[in-house]
């Protein structure tokens, strides 16, 4: 009977050591998962678009330093800038693998999921035919990122 009951309690020592130990593999891959989390923003200088038939890109849009990002995917990207109302422009935003057509001067766009987002990105600008230079101004992304 004493047999019985050593191995009752060698169970029930064994089921709380593999409890523990799931308990603090989930933790830990929780915590990794939060910790790849995040977003980050940046803003470049303006730029003059002066031609219709070639585009204008702004200076590479990076993850400041120090940003956690290895590894990460982009989620979502903000963006923002500013031209004068009455003399629109084409815009794009790009990623080294991909451009995605903006249609207003502020919006959020998913097209870029699943990208690195340690690529640069960078806004793309060009004139109508027989449109005047414009200068494109407070250029900014914010990314989120996982």
């Amino acid at each position: 009977m004493s047999m019985l009951a050593d191995f009752k309690v060698d169970t029930c020592k064994a089921d709380r050591l593999l409890k523990t130990v799931l308990m603090v593999a989930l933790s830990a891959i929780t915590m990794s998962v939060y910790a790849a989390t995040g977003s980050w923003s940046s803003e470049v200088p303006s730029v003059l678009v002066a031609m219709s038939d070639r585009a204008v890109s702004s200076q590479p849009i990076q993850p400041p330093a120090g940003a956690q990002v290895e590894h990460a995917a982009i989620e979502r990207i903000h963006w923002r800038f500013q031209m004068p109302v009455n003399a629109p422009v084409n815009a794009w935003l790009c990623h080294p693998e991909q451009c995605v057509p903006l249609t207003a001067m502020r919006g959020s766009t998913t097209a870029l999921a699943g990208k690195q987002v340690s690529g640069p990105l960078y806004f793309r600008f060009a004139l109508t035919p027989g449109q005047r230079p414009v200068r494109v101004q407070e250029l900014q992304v914010i990314v989120n990122y996982q």
